[in-house]
């Protein structure tokens, strides 16, 4: 688990899984997947000086696989990250990016190893962790719904918080104090987050369908960040964004971290230099196989289904249904 380039060796029919620390240590910062702090920087980000993060978890995990009803999405992973640690995974589509997320954040079960994430271990504590963690956007499983303005999304997200996410005793406080609570939350998420409503077409009366991308993307991660978790993970960074709102959006992400909570991160291509941890997911090749002779007196379809899908949309299919 100490070394910075360890690899997961895959199976005959599962992913090859490269795990790894490769960043290079410099000063501290990248070194252990550590936080790093910003030069000056003498204040507490918004989201920590709000209480809303916690103990940032940390990370890690041992020969974990998932294994999907055609296969291994990914298996023997191993990797180790710190306690505010910025966490990339590479990987093209396919390779088990969003299934890693998944499983990291309790939502779905590894079918062999183990993952510690914040002292909880997994799989025998996946509701532990679905109640500190957080999904920011995670395509096909928490879209923001494009009919609804950025205010109805906030003021969803910050009832659903204090109905099932709050202490019980919180309701017995007057409304006015806990409608300020609610004001000062989601201020400083959206601050975090760096979301200016004002500066939006419509203010907070902006339908999310018109919305920039990073703007959704800022939106969704300031959605996440109202309950206050330890870990947000967050999937596909990157595409529909320019080079430019690329790097702002790793920007954003490195901020959340320095504040205090974990960020677990999944791209397509190459991981930003603000990653203290990388991990890499490679698809092996999957070769054709010949369905089976079919029962005696029953004839053979004429265009038999090739065992070639991808076991990540069998996967995903599974958590959605459950």
């Amino acid at each position: 688990m100490g070394d910075r380039n360890s690899e997961g060796n895959g199976g005959n029919d599962a992913p090859d899984v490269t795990a790894g620390t490769d960043a290079p240590d410099c000063d501290g910062d990248r070194g252990g997947g550590g936080r790093r702090g910003h030069p000056g920087d003498g204040d507490p980000a918004p989201a920590a000086a709000a209480g809303l993060t916690g103990t940032a978890a940390g990370l890690t995990a041992e020969n974990l696989g998932v294994k999907g009803p055609r296969g291994w999405v990914f298996r023997h992973l191993r990797f180790e990250a710190a306690p505010g640690a910025l966490v990339a995974v590479e990987g093209a589509s396919g390779s088990g990016r969003t299934c890693l997320l998944l499983t990291l954040t309790g939502r779905m079960r590894p079918t062999e190893g183990s993952a510690r994430v914040g002292g909880a271990v997994l799989p025998r504590a996946m509701g532990s962790v679905r109640r500190f963690s957080a999904l920011g956007p995670v395509p096909g499983v928490n879209d923001l719904d494009p009919a609804l303005t950025v205010a109805e999304h906030l003021r969803e997200r910050e009832l659903l918080r204090s109905r099932f996410g709050g202490s019980p005793r919180a309701l017995l406080r007057p409304r006015a104090e806990r409608a300020a609570e609610a004001r000062r939350r989601v201020s400083a998420a959206l601050t975090t987050a760096g979301l200016d409503t004002d500066a939006l077409p419509k203010g907070e009366r902006t339908h999310v369908r018109d919305l920039e991308r990073l703007e959704a993307l800022r939106l969704s991660v300031a959605l996440a960040l109202i309950g206050g978790p330890r870990l947000l993970a967050v999937d596909d960074v990157g595409p529909g964004l320019s080079d430019t709102g690329r790097a702002e959006a790793w920007r954003l992400l490195r901020t959340v971290a320095d504040g205090g909570t974990t960020v677990i991160a999944a791209c397509g291509g190459t991981a930003p230099d603000e990653a203290d941890t990388v991990i890499r997911l490679r698809t092996a090749r999957r070769t054709r196989t010949a369905p089976p002779a079919p029962p005696a007196g029953r004839a053979e379809p004429d265009h038999p289904t090739p065992r070639t899908q991808e076991d990540t949309a069998d996967a995903l299919a599974e958590t959605r249904r459950a």
